[in-house]
């Protein structure tokens, strides 16, 4: 499903009918954009932020520039677009290092909110840009809630310091000074939540930041709770001052209510999103990339550094040259998946594809269960078979389908999909070099 699904329909719409103008008037203008209001509150932006949005979008476009321009619509839309990134905190706001190691972030939030997975995921995500993190249990309330970061930890690969039960405060002390024992250079404090807002979850908050020189306060919040994670993040905000939000379940049934109000209601950033259930799934937030992909207009950039990640440059220039070779096999087939997979798999690329929701792709017609049969059934060919398919005869087919648990008109269909591929690339070999994969140089 792609990001805030609805509303980004809701926008098209509206938008496609004022493409279908060669001019605009006043009056279609702001007709328009009270129909942006509705489909902001319908996706429960903040009834304060939604006016004042469409106030600013609409004092800009009925201005005599916009309305006597050769094309009003995209003016109109990139007026749209530029207030949809300023509402949502206008730059990437990246993590404050402390002038002083170790940068100390805490995490907190309601119980729910997924704190102690993310900080999991957080823990990754900066040791892939080099930091050595430590993370520390100062949940001592939530049953289980030492164990279960503790096996986080040991998916990332990160140490968990613990103190059992003890003061949060105490442990969060001792914390710091082991991590500049042992050369770590960055703290993530796992903290209590509650099911609710109250003094004594805020009153322990509060005594780790008069105790401890906490660098970042991060809260967590589940997006899926619309204008309730708003009001969540105006309360925390009061009280401790938080310096961002992450911003968690934003591949769920979201209507983007909270990522579009937060930082207007606070003032502060969104610095990461979560975007899925595995420990890779959180991204630095860029309001420019998220304003891009609300108007169906993709996140290519996101995609490419997705693609960069997964794929070295080695790999992309070997597979490039395959492909202009004509030497590419089933092999190379499976190889792509794999790729694919590490990239998010295919629903995750195509949603951030330019122009994805005029696709019109149900979740349905993307079956990553059928990725997976294609992947069943090269690996139960022999190397001769991958590397030449047109030995593949009715016997050997129905060995494959056998070896598989698939069909064999399933492996026709495979045989089928691979000739056209081929196709396509010699398409592109004569196309005078013009072909480029996205991540080479």
């Amino acid at each position: 499903m792609a990001l805030f699904g609805s509303l980004s329909d809701r926008l098209n719409h509206i938008f496609s009918k004022l493409t279908k103008r060669g001019k605009l008037t006043e009056l279609e203008i702001r007709t328009a954009m009270r129909e942006v209001r509705v489909a902001l509150l319908e996706a429960d932006v903040n009834l304060k932020v939604a006016k004042k949005f469409i106030a600013d979008v609409s004092e800009k476009a009925v201005g005599q520039e916009i309305l006597t321009s050769l094309n009003p619509a995209q003016q109109v839309i990139k007026i749209v677009n530029e207030e949809l990134i300023e509402l949502m905190g206008s730059k990437n706001s990246k993590l404050e290092i402390a002038s002083r190691l170790p940068t100390v972030i805490m995490m907190c939030g309601l119980q729910g909110a997924g704190k102690t997975t993310l900080c999991g995921k957080l823990a990754m995500l900066l040791k892939k840009q080099g930091k050595r993190p430590l993370l520390v249990a100062g949940d001592i309330y939530r049953p289980a809630a030492i164990t279960q970061l503790q096996v986080v930890g040991k998916n990332v690969q990160v140490e968990v310091f613990e103190q059992g039960t003890q003061n949060p405060v105490k442990t969060a002390r001792q914390a710091i000074d082991y991590a500049r024992s042992k050369g770590y250079d960055t703290v993530i404090l796992d903290t209590a939540g509650r099911l609710q807002i109250d003094d004594t979850l805020m009153q322990e908050l509060e005594n780790i930041k008069k105790e401890v020189e906490v660098t970042e306060t991060l809260l967590v919040v589940d997006a899926m709770t619309g204008q309730e994670a708003v009001n969540v993040a105006e309360t925390f905000n009061q009280r401790l001052d938080v310096t961002g939000v992450i911003l968690t379940k934003l591949d769920g049934d979201t209507r983007g209510g909270a990522c579009l109000s937060i930082k207007a209601v606070t003032g502060k950033p969104i610095k990461f999103i979560g975007v899925g259930e595995k420990m890779g799934d959180l991204e630095p937030f860029y309001p420019d990339r998220m304003a891009s992909r609300i108007l169906g207009m993709g996140d290519v950039l996101s995609l490419i550094e997705k693609a960069q990640q997964a794929i070295t440059e080695e790999d992309a220039k070997k597979m490039q040259q395959k492909m202009l070779g004509n030497s590419f096999t089933l092999n190379d087939y499976l190889e792509q998946f794999a790729m694919m997979k590490k990239m998010g798999g295919a629903s995750a690329m195509l949603s951030m594809m330019p122009g994805a929701g005029k696709l019109k792709v149900n979740e349905g017609d993307i079956d990553e269960k059928k990725i997976e049969r294609i992947k069943a059934i090269i690996l139960s060919m022999t190397m001769e078979e991958r590397n030449n398919p047109s030995i593949i005869e009715s016997k050997r087919k129905r060995r494959i389908a056998a070896g598989s648990g698939t069909t064999v008109q399933e492996i026709n269909q495979l045989l089928k999909q691979f000739e056209q591929v081929k196709m396509l690339m010699k398409q592109l070999k004569g196309g005078k070099g013009k072909f480029r994969l996205p991540f080479g140089k």
